[in-house]
């Protein structure tokens, strides 16, 4: 109890947390049928894109999209600056990809 008199910013519950967690509990059963180390570390992958995207204020399906639109775009590239871009903090990503704030002061 001392910790959440002494600091107002400590929640009083864990909701922020389970609901951050659920969709990762969900997906869990359709995990069942990645039986590999590869298959594992390819979802893993693809589970920190997506939840970076998400965090970072994209619509997940554009951005993953806009991904797979550009990066075979650079295939034959030695030089990986266009990664930059590619990143869910990159201001260049199009607008389509970030989600609209209907609050935002304009």
């Amino acid at each position: 109890m001392r910790v959440f008199l002494e600091d107002g910013e400590v929640p009083l519950g864990n909701n922020a947390t389970e609901s951050t967690l659920r969709g990762f509990c969900i997906g869990k059963h359709n995990w069942r049928l990645i039986d590999t180390i590869r298959g594992a570390k390819s979802s893993a992958i693809i589970y920190s894109i997506t939840e970076t995207a998400n965090a970072n204020g994209l619509k997940v399906y554009d951005y993953v999209e806009h991904l797979l639109t550009e990066i075979p775009k650079h295939e034959d590239d030695t030089d990986f600056s266009f990664l930059d871009d590619l990143l869910p903090w990159s201001p260049n990503l199009p607008e389509r990809c970030r989600k609209s704030n209907k609050y935002e002061v304009k």
